[in-house]
């Protein structure tokens, strides 16, 4: 007996995403997010350019590191637009997927950018440049201006996990801003033109170190991997502390989009009527998106008694049980 949590998902799929909505359910946190992209593609564009014609390598490691928060800003607001379209024949999950990849895509072209800034900083700190810091400090104080405003302008959102994650990102772009100002100053005060190289080397290590962790998070999603926030036992448990449910097999977790779990699983349950199943089925699904913000939920019924054919998570293919 195939039994389906489908009655009640989209109800539960809008209570599933109220912490989100809270950010973005009024049009002036979506118009702000499209507003952000705009104003830190425009930095970019005057950092790079500023960066060239100026010498500075600080300011081209700043661009880069400014251009990772570009797919952040941008999966953030097609979470505010894109939520609301309806699946598709050929797209019956919806669109969530494609900030996903758009953001592993990223991050594997922004690494290669940023290797190639560090290997052009210490080539700088053997070969020293006359950098122009009239140039690099007004462009700095300028990217500085747009993301400290970014970042008091998230303040008020900064329940929604997708909105704090930004958040973070504004608020270190606006300390490496002030760290290329302190550097000008020290370059324009002393003549020691090895500041810049080494504050480029800082910010293009930093720009691996945050590209690795969206594109560690965006494959894990695409591999179709349990949420990181979750523990299969756990969900077994739980799902195992609904009366009568007496086993609970061939569970299945992944995440559609931001803030969007699905789950399917095979659970055992004693003879009876439809009506007392669908009881079982609605106090499963409801713990599973209290205790886990899983809201979309298949579940496969069957009689209790049946032999135990598979485990937790998905059997082994039948030729690696042969070989073993």
């Amino acid at each position: 007996m195939h039994v389906h949590a489908h009655d009640g998902v989209h109800d539960h799929h809008g209570h599933s995403h109220a912490h989100a909505h809270e950010a973005f359910s009024s049009s002036r946190m979506t118009m702000f997010l499209g507003a952000s992209v705009a104003a830190t593609l425009l930095l970019v564009v005057a950092e790079f350019a500023a960066g060239y014609f100026g010498h500075s390598i600080s300011l081209l490691s700043d661009a880069v590191h400014n251009l990772t928060d570009v797919p952040a800003m941008f999966i953030s607001w097609l979470a505010g637009r894109w939520a609301l379209r309806p699946p598709t024949k050929e797209h019956t999950y919806g669109f969530h997927r494609a900030g996903i990849l758009a953001a592993f895509t990223n991050s594997l072209l922004l690494a290669g950018v940023a290797v190639v800034i560090v290997f052009e900083a210490i080539e700088r700190l053997r070969n020293p440049v006359a950098v122009h810091t009239g140039l690099m400090l007004g462009v700095a104080l300028l990217a500085l201006l747009v993301n400290g405003g970014i970042t008091l302008a998230l303040v008020s959102g900064r329940r929604d996990l997708n909105v704090r994650s930004i958040l973070l990102h504004s608020f270190g772009d606006a300390l490496s801003n002030v760290a290329i100002i302190a550097g000008a100053l020290a370059m324009r005060w002393t003549g020691a033109h090895w500041v810049d190289p080494a504050i480029g080397i800082a910010i293009g290590g930093m720009v691996l170190w945050s590209g690795w962790g969206i594109l560690r998070e965006s494959s894990h999603i695409l591999l179709e991997g349990l949420p990181r926030q979750m523990r299969l036992e756990d969900v077994a448990h739980t799902i195992l502390g609904v009366a009568g449910v007496q086993e609970v097999h061939d569970i299945h977790i992944w995440t559609i989009g931001t803030d969007l779990n699905a789950l399917s699983c095979h659970i055992q349950i004693p003879d009876m009527h439809m009506e007392q199943s669908s009881k079982i089925l609605e106090e499963i699904r409801k713990s599973l998106a209290r205790d886990f913000h899983i809201s979309h939920t298949t579940v496969q019924f069957e009689r209790a008694g049946l032999p135990p054919a598979s485990q937790l998570y998905m059997p082994e293919p039948p030729e690696v049980k042969q070989k073993n």
